[in-house]
């Protein structure tokens, strides 16, 4: 839509991400709820913005160094539907909600939602946490959290919704490490490049042994079937179509015409800047000689009883 797009980011502070790591399912899903309530509670108030906002969230578990940092990256328009749907309720330029009442009314969500999963059995520790499966000291770390500020981070707004979309497609799909940050392998040690945000996001290169390499890379398999792009507001999944159609007649904005079907050449090179039609050695032009023929399934060579 022709509004500006925020980028909001949700962070659990250390001693919530431990929590997160022995009940991933769980707590990851309470992370999810929290911080688009946060959203919707916030904006909805007429001393903010006094709208329903929709947004995109993506789930990160990874900081520079491979280290468990589960956050959660929000693309937000920058205004939503009045609550009486009849009109279209901006933000003021430069600025979308404040993070300050974001974060206290997150942690204040987070922190229900996880006393709700401990009372109903559905957290569960071992090793170093083993001792929160004792109701009090489980309490005494909820109460530790209640009393540190959580981070909530606003960034500057993208430029324009070409921006978003290249944002989204090269973001959503991100696993932990991009292979462009690896330098080397060598004597069983991983080297790698990372930006050290205490010094400027200055670029270093760390070397870590294989195995503790594989390690970190591991922290940050979500559990299966657990969808780490979820949608909120009035871009959730059930009323996307109608709510979209209505905010951009609110805007007088056209609705786009659909892409025409894109080949995964041109969308790798799009999302890459990698040219699958280029060979990677010698620089020449590929060039399609035909489908490979598709072969049978080899034949078994021993007689199986299925009986």
């Amino acid at each position: 839509m022709p509004v500006p797009y925020y980028h909001v980011v949700f962070t659990l502070p250390p001693a919530a991400a431990e929590i997160a790591f022995q009940n991933k399912r769980v707590v990851y899903a309470i992370l999810f709820r929290a911080a688009a309530e946060a959203l919707r509670d916030v904006a909805a108030d007429p001393c903010h913005l006094g709208a329903e906002v929709g947004a995109v969230a993506v789930l990160h578990t990874w900081g520079q160094t491979l280290q468990h940092h589960p956050h959660l990256h929000c693309i937000v328009p920058g205004g939503g539907l009045s609550l009486d749907q009849t009109r279209w309720v901006p933000c003021r330029p430069g600025f979308f909600l404040p993070v300050r009442v974001l974060s206290r009314r997150f942690r204040t969500l987070f922190l229900a939602q996880l006393r709700a999963a401990f009372a109903a059995g559905e957290l569960h520790f071992s090793g170093a946490l083993a001792a929160l499966e004792a109701p009090a000291a489980f309490a005494e770390r909820v109460g530790s959290l209640r009393g540190i500020d959580w981070v909530v981070y606003s960034k500057r707004p993208f430029a324009g919704p070409d921006q978003v979309l290249a944002y989204l497609g090269r973001y959503t799909h991100r696993v932990a490490i991009a292979n462009s940050r690896l330098t080397a392998l060598r004597d069983g040690q991983v080297s790698f490049t990372w930006k050290d945000y205490r010094q400027k996001a200055k670029t270093k290169v760390m070397s870590l042994a294989a195995d503790e390499f594989m390690r970190r890379f591991l922290l940050h398999a979500v559990p299966d079937g657990f969808h780490r792009i979820r949608h909120v507001g009035f871009l959730a999944n059930g009323h996307r179509t109608a709510k979209l159609a209505l905010c951009r007649a609110l805007l007088g904005a056209p609705t786009p015409e659909p892409s025409p079907p894109e080949g995964y050449r041109e969308q790798h090179l799009r999302l890459t800047g990698h040219d699958l039609t280029i060979c990677p050695d010698c620089g020449g032009p590929m060039q399609e000689r035909g489908p490979l023929p598709r072969q049978p399934p080899p034949r078994p060579t021993f007689w199986c009883d299925s009986s």
